[in-house]
């Protein structure tokens, strides 16, 4: 609890990710992904209930040794690859507040941030109040300027590929560029019942450091959460 409101964690972790099969209870550095996320959560000197969505026992069984709550085991109907994550959350925003249970903040944790910590979550919720906001969103500082990529043509040729009045300048010349780490959104569950969604006139963001940004989605992802966890918990 924080300034008499009460704050929910959730962690979505279906179990038929086709990208990187698994990746929610892959090990990294001796724990299953998830586990850093539960445990981060568990640190929060504000979050009052941490619970797992998920519609796979085996997720569900790890979840609940590393200290997190199931209340339910998802519906498949909101497991499949193309259901919206607003979906999710407001699944077990409703079935909470069924039971009588309603909470004032909830905060979406992927279990796909196992570097992020308990400081961030803190932070985030912290700042909600600090720019009155509705909800608040981590990004990171990107690692290359956008103005670097560009589409090619089936011929791959470059000529249009920089805007020429940026070809000849270094990085430090150009302006920062910041990216969705996917590490936290934070959000009033009112202003999320209102907008079904995250980002509207009173979303802001949270700024969290690169080496806390990883954001699984391939091997090479998984590798580098690996090294970074390593160099922090060695």
């Amino acid at each position: 609890m924080y300034k008499d409101k009460k704050i929910l964690a959730i962690v979505p972790a279906r179990g038929g990710s086709k990208g990187l099969p698994g990746k929610n209870i892959m090990e990294i550095f001796g724990k299953p992904a998830i586990a850093w996320t539960i445990e981060s959560a568990l640190k929060s000197a504000f979050l009052d209930k941490t619970i797992v969505t998920t519609d796979d026992q085996e997720i569900a069984d790890i979840a609940r040794k590393y200290g997190a709550v199931i209340p339910f085991i998802r519906p498949k109907e909101l497991a499949g690859d193309k259901t919206p994550m607003i979906d999710v959350i407001l699944h077990a925003l409703d079935f909470f507040k069924k039971c009588g249970e309603a909470y004032d903040i909830m905060v979406l944790l992927q279990p796909t941030s196992p570097l992020r910590k308990a400081e961030d979550i803190d932070g985030s919720i912290k700042a909600m109040f600090e720019k009155g906001a509705g909800s608040v969103i981590s990004v990171c500082e990107t690692e290359h300027p956008p103005y670097w990529s560009n589409t090619l043509p089936p011929d791959g040729c470059m000529k249009d590929f920089v805007r020429k009045d940026i070809m000849n300048k270094n990085r430090q010349e150009l302006p920062k560029f910041y990216r969705l780490n996917g590490a936290i959104y934070a959000s009033d569950v009112e202003y999320l019942y209102k907008l079904n969604c995250f980002f509207g006139e009173k979303t802001f963001a949270y700024v969290m450091p690169f080496e806390r940004s990883v954001d699984i989605d391939h091997k090479t992802d998984m590798l580098l959460s690996e090294i970074l966890l390593r160099a922090q918990n060695g």
